[in-house]
């Protein structure tokens, strides 16, 4: 099974809670003082909102990098964080007024100079909007000389807004061998690829609080639970439950498995 991060809004979850868990560093940017984490977790960048908001990254990469490296050493546990990719989202390329392959471009190029300075902590990330798009991200980072396949961990990109599983499905099986993260999907797409992912986060669960009705027993001031940590973790045991059943739909025939031998 694939492990799964909680996707995470307030930063002192991660002295309270248990389970891995995602964080944006939008969060923590502007706190003097740190959580100290309880448990392993990964950074988010932050990318839609910087690129939802502003069409551009407006945070310089050298301070990325030092924000990065004051996580990693004063909170601890960091698995990896994201680097300051491009999504390729339709919302998003309307944003910039770039195209989708400009948009890889500056995804590989923040990640080759990320790596230089932070080495394994930060992960590549694939991004694209159609299916090939995702496999011409690959040729990319081959071309800059980076074997995702060496990878212990390759980021899925411009999939959380995604309203069709079994599309997720589809680009995740073109990709194969790779050990992806999906970042951001939905409890269903978690539960049907989990068996060919390395991992996933999602937050679904806070949106999903905001509809529902307070949980009887919690007595804050909010009259629902979408900043509740008793929430967030009853639906993440859910989810987890879940994942001992079959696909939820018949995807359509897979495309062949990308061929990512840099030997030949």
């Amino acid at each position: 099974m694939a492990l799964f991060y909680l996707g995470i809004k307030p930063p002192m979850w991660l002295e309270t809670l248990d389970v891995p868990m995602f964080l944006s560093r939008r969060r923590l940017e502007k706190r003097r003082t740190l959580p100290r984490a309880a448990t392993r977790w990964a950074l988010d960048s932050g990318g839609f909102t910087e690129l939802g908001q502003y069409g551009e990254w407006r945070l310089p990469t050298a301070d990325y990098i030092t924000q990065a490296e004051r996580y990693a050493a004063e909170i601890g546990l960091l698995d990896w964080v994201a680097p300051q990719d491009w999504m390729c989202e339709p919302s998003m390329i309307t944003g910039t007024g770039l195209d989708v392959p400009e948009h890889q471009r500056r995804t590989v190029r923040n990640f080759q100079e990320l790596r230089q300075a932070l080495g394994p902590l930060v992960i590549p990330v694939l991004q694209g909007w159609e299916p090939d798009d995702y496999l011409r991200c690959v040729d990319l980072y081959q071309h800059a000389g980076i074997d995702l396949t060496q990878e212990p961990t390759v980021g899925l990109g411009s999939v959380c807004r995604r309203n069709a599983d079994s599309e997720i499905t589809r680009i995740i099986d073109s990709l194969q061998p790779l050990r992806l993260h999906a970042f951001g999907v939905k409890g269903t797409s978690y539960i049907n690829n989990h068996h060919i992912i390395t991992s996933a986060d999602s937050m679904a669960w806070s949106r999903q609080a905001f509809f529902a009705p307070r949980l009887p027993e919690c007595t804050h001031a909010a009259k629902q639970c979408w900043d509740c940590s008793r929430y967030a973790l009853r639906w993440r045991k859910r989810l987890l439950d879940r994942t001992n059943q079959p696909r939820l739909f018949a995807p359509p025939p897979a495309a062949a498995p990308l061929n990512l031998d840099t030997t030949t």
